[in-house]
């Protein structure tokens, strides 16, 4: 089910940034006010999981994308682009649902992502659920 929405160029030009020059750890992306189109709502070089987690608003719906970084066994250093769509439990239906029904006018422009993440509370998207999935994508 496709809402009408579309990503701005912005969007596509932090995904850049952030895929290609390393800068940026993460951004987060939200609806516009006019509900027309998906905006860049933040971005931030700090690696902090907890900051990015704290980006992610109790009672709002947001997607990210989150350049997660990890070890492997033998201790060599890896890092996955993981998309999230976070729609937590106490927001309103509403936005729920446009939320879901916009997500694929973002996650299509974004070419080079590993893994989704759908959260809908804080332990689906904990640094450890992550991880998990993040190492069981195989590249």
């Amino acid at each position: 089910m496709a809402s009408g929405v579309v990503a701005a160029p912005t969007c596509i030009d932090a995904f850049t940034e952030l895929k290609m020059s390393k800068t940026l750890k993460y951004i987060t992306f939200r609806l516009s006010d006019d509900k027309k189109e998906i905006v860049v709502d933040g971005e931030s070089s700090n690696p902090d999981y907890d900051e990015f987690l704290k980006q992610l608003p109790e009672n709002g719906c947001r997607w990210a994308v989150y350049d997660f970084g990890y070890k492997l066994e033998d201790g060599s250093q890896r890092n996955k682009l993981c998309f999230f769509s976070w729609t937590p439990d106490s927001a309103p239906i509403r936005a729920k649902m446009v939320h879901a029904s916009s997500k694929d006018a973002l996650r299509k422009s974004l070419d080079g992502i590993s893994v989704e993440i759908q959260g809908t509370d804080l332990t689906e998207v904990s640094f450890e659920t992550v991880l998990d999935k993040v190492r069981r994508f195989k590249s």
